[in-house]
């Protein structure tokens, strides 16, 4: 009896490929970097052409270049230069890949498919990661602003209007893709760009009263927790906010649903909740916005069948989407006020472990019998600790292996973070097109070459784009 092929067989060879081609750039890296290439060259008897003391002169470095090394004012290098770590753009990078991946399916495999209601997958932790890194540069962008003496007025007007510009560009993202004219009595209005505005217009807001221009107690007894401590009246308006979201998620009555329901509704609980879906968030946006106005389709109702629309970005989740922002917003602060390596890493993975416990707590290290279950479509409490707290050991790795150690230089995925809104938005606008995707048979190994490919199509445009210097901001 012939045993049934393994299914996994593609990802094996997909992961095997894409190991030997890392092994290969960093040894290319490596030879570019100590010119083995021009001692290969000579080996093989390349000497003939080349003048052996030019040869030198070009390794070791001319007269004219070492005069230019050692003075300290022609040469930029001896100039104190702001510090710009790659992590944070490869951290964004590897995000915005992972999403491109997960949205074009995948290659069909399950764990890259969103959770259908509690759990997590790989699909799950992209959209949280990329906006506590929104966070993150949040504190560098304002303060360096600050330090350029713009008006915090004018700060808050560039807040406004990016916000405005995210929320739009999301309505075009809802709208795109379809073969005939919206119907604007049925537009979608949440959406991930639209979280990602709401978002940064509260976080950014909320932190643009509270920065602070110098750090002036960088030598205080109680200088080990400043990074808190200066920002306190902020933590107390995103503890606030979390209370606010448990108190109306767990105390608002709901019309014939049970209070504090966290469940999917439809056929789940025996179908004694089937219009229950998503408890009191789901029936904040049926109210608010309608039921012509929100996601129709959510992933539980494959499973569940669901009788009434839910939005996984809806209005509720962008309360507890703000403190996954502000803890994006808090290594960033780690990184402002203390400039040794191990100060950065020992809060990194002591921020990084005591969130992930939280949330282990909360769900009660389960996947529906918690309090509050890790869940993505509620942006659940629990859902956003266990995120932050992976994020900020991502970061760390990041950290470590790209500024520090300097063993990766975060390729390919430094040059999507350098460009990830116009990487994200040309996906969602084209991910039907030619040559990006096309008809396959509906198997692992035919989708899975397909989808890798359409996300390495995005990062060779990203690269493209890097190469001839254009970066797009909003």
């Amino acid at each position: 009896m012939n045993m049934p092929a393994d299914s996994n067989i593609p990802i094996y060879v997909a992961i095997g490929i894409f190991v030997g081609l890392a092994l290969i750039w960093v040894f290319a890296i490596n030879c570019h970097r100590r010119h083995w290439w021009n001692r290969v060259l000579l080996s093989a008897g390349a000497e003939r052409l080349i003048d052996p003391h030019a040869y030198a002169s070009q390794d070791l470095g001319s007269m004219q270049n070492m005069n230019t090394n050692i003075n300290p004012v022609d040469n930029e290098e001896s100039r104190p230069k702001k510090e710009r770590l790659k992590s944070l753009d490869t951290f964004r990078g590897i995000s915005i890949v992972i999403m491109i991946f997960v949205n074009y399916k995948g290659g069909g495999y399950w764990f890259f498919h969103h959770s259908r209601w509690n759990g997590l997958t790989v699909a799950d932790l992209v959209f949280p990661w990329f906006v506590f890194i929104m966070g993150t540069s949040m504190a560098f962008s304002y303060s360096s602003l600050l330090q350029k003496c713009v008006p915090k007025w004018k700060i808050f007007l560039k807040i406004l209007k990016r916000s405005c510009i995210l929320f739009v560009l999301g309505l075009i993202v809802n709208t795109a893709g379809g073969n005939s004219p919206v119907s604007l009595p049925h537009l979608r209005i949440p959406g991930v760009l639209q979280r990602f505005a709401l978002t940064y217009l509260i976080t950014a807001s909320v932190h643009l009263v509270f920065i602070r221009e110098a750090d002036i107690h960088m030598h205080s007894y109680w200088s080990r927790a400043r990074d808190i401590l200066y920002y306190w009246p902020e933590w107390i308006i995103n503890f606030m906010l979390i209370s606010l979201h448990c108190a109306l998620t767990f105390g608002l009555d709901v019309p014939k649903c049970p209070k504090g329901y966290l469940g999917p509704g439809g056929e789940a609980d025996m179908g004694k909740y089937s219009n229950c879906t998503g408890g009191v968030a789901g029936y904040i946006d049926r109210q608010v916005l309608g039921d012509n106005h929100i996601y129709s389709n959510p992933t539980c109702k494959e499973i569940y069948n669901t009788k009434v629309p839910y939005d996984p970005e809806g209005i509720l989740g962008t309360i507890t989407s703000c403190f996954m922002c502000f803890l994006g917003l808090q290594a960033g602060k780690i990184l402002m006020y203390f400039k040794d390596v191990r100060g950065r890493v020992v809060r990194f993975l002591s921020w990084g472990f005591v969130l992930s416990l939280i949330a282990a707590i909360l769900c009660k290290f389960s996947k529906d019998d918690g309090w509050i279950p890790i869940n993505k479509n509620l942006w659940s409490l629990s859902f956003v600790l266990c995120l932050a707290g992976m994020a900020f050991i991502v970061l760390t790795v990041c950290y470590l292996m790209i500024d520090v150690w300097k063993i990766w230089n975060g390729a390919p995925f430094y040059y999507p973070g350098m460009n990830s809104i116009v990487i994200y938005l040309g996906h969602e606008v084209f991910h039907n097109a030619f040559p990006v995707k096309w008809a396959v048979p509906p198997t692992h190994a035919s989708l899975l070459p397909l989808n890798l490919w359409g996300t390495f199509f995005w990062v060779i445009v990203a690269i493209f784009l890097y190469c001839k210097r254009v970066f797009v901001a909003i």
